[in-house]
């Protein structure tokens, strides 16, 4: 069910990373592309949203705008959302929650204003609505503008579907090929985590390479939605050719048991063929291959205090190391604190945006290829 006319697509960033978000929704093809705080703004039809879903790595949600109208009271919200033409988007048969939030605006209850929304969807078309639903319907209200979305992406994109092990602090799927792409990275040259954790810098680095579409093992909200078109999509999902990668992508821990779940995600992944993983720590590490590429590090950051001396350390080795073995290749550390990235005595470049992982707030430190 395509229109002529094209949607407001919204994709959601991770606070910090919008710039490379933008950049890789201009080279996948979308379009209007054009970033703003918290996202990216495009436009498209349906199937374009479901392609954003499918193959954008940076994004965390899909937000479709259904449309909007001016209200500056419940009882005239109430009314206008009855006229709402809820029948194109939503199925009666598949229920919905309703999620709402005002600003500057005379309607200031948000509360209020949700139980109207989900009164109207609920009488005009027999839609239940229930908190524990995946189908998120969003009711922003601004200056006395109300405007209805959707949310098309259910779970955050960051959950590929394909990975079940996860370490401690983990680096979200979405962050990660974000951090590897402000790094330069574009699938050519073979990347190093020496504290891989659960894999995760590794797995993207190689799905890059592979050409592999992020969304390939999930499912997603817009599948649930009256605009979708299950021929067009099965046709979308199966036209995807993977490459064939002439690089590896290796990943150490100290950690065994980090090791099995790196080892463990990526046949999950199905990227077993182009990565290795071992136990080593990081002053044992060395070049994995000849062909000089990108060292890429998410150490720990001790939130606690007592932890920053002995990481002090960590970090004061992981720079020696670098130093001493790893001539001709670039380096990205991704840390919350200034003076640990310091202590590396890496020659690092300005650091990065701050970007906002769970609460704390990182940097990405990168260098030019190492002398």
């Amino acid at each position: 069910m395509e229109h002529a006319d094209t949607l407001e697509i919204f994709l959601v960033a991770t606070p910090g990373l919008e710039a490379p978000l933008c950049a890789e929704a201009r080279e996948k093809g979308f379009a209007n592309v054009t970033a703003v705080p918290g996202g990216v703004n495009c436009r498209g039809t349906w199937s374009e949203v479901w392609r954003a879903n499918l193959c954008l790595r940076g994004a965390n949600k899909v937000l479709v705008r259904l449309g909007s109208f001016p209200a500056v009271h419940l009882a005239q919200l109430d009314k206008r959302a009855r006229k709402f033409p809820w029948s194109q988007f939503l199925r009666p048969d598949v229920p919905v929650r309703v999620e709402a939030t005002s600003r500057k605006s005379r309607i200031y209850h948000a509360g209020a204003a949700r139980q109207r929304i989900e009164r109207a969807i609920t009488e005009t078309l027999g839609v239940q609505v229930s908190p524990e639903a995946s189908l998120r319907i969003l009711l922003r209200i601004e200056k006395d503008i109300c405007t209805f979305s959707v949310d098309t992406s259910g779970d955050p994109l960051h959950k590929r579907g394909h990975k079940p092990a996860v370490a401690k602090a983990p680096m979200r799927e979405s962050m990660a090929s974000m951090f590897l792409r402000e790094c330069g990275f574009d699938g050519t040259e073979p990347v190093l985590d020496p504290m891989c954790g659960s894999g995760t810098f590794v797995i993207e680095a190689a799905e890059i390479a592979l050409n592999l579409n992020p969304g390939r093992s999930r499912s997603f909200a817009f599948e649930s939605l009256k605009t979708f078109d299950p021929a067009i999509w099965a046709d979308m999902r199966a036209q995807h050719a993977p490459s064939e990668a002439d690089v590896m992508f290796f990943g150490s821990d100290r950690n065994a048991g980090a090791v099995d779940a790196s080892t463990s995600n990526a046949k999950c992944a199905g990227v077993a063929s182009v990565t290795r993983f071992q136990t080593r720590s990081v002053s044992d590490i060395k070049p994995p291959t000849d062909r000089a590429g990108l060292v890429i590090i998410n150490p720990p950051y001790g939130a606690r205090i007592g932890d920053e001396k002995r990481l002090r350390s960590v970090y004061g080795t992981l720079g020696k190391v670098l130093t001493s073995k790893f001539s001709g290749w670039r380096v990205g550390l991704v840390t919350s604190n200034a003076s640990l990235a310091r202590s590396t005595r890496l020659p690092f470049l300005p650091a990065g945006p701050v970007v906002d992982h769970g609460g704390t707030k990182i940097r990405l430190y990168q260098t030019k290829p190492l002398a």
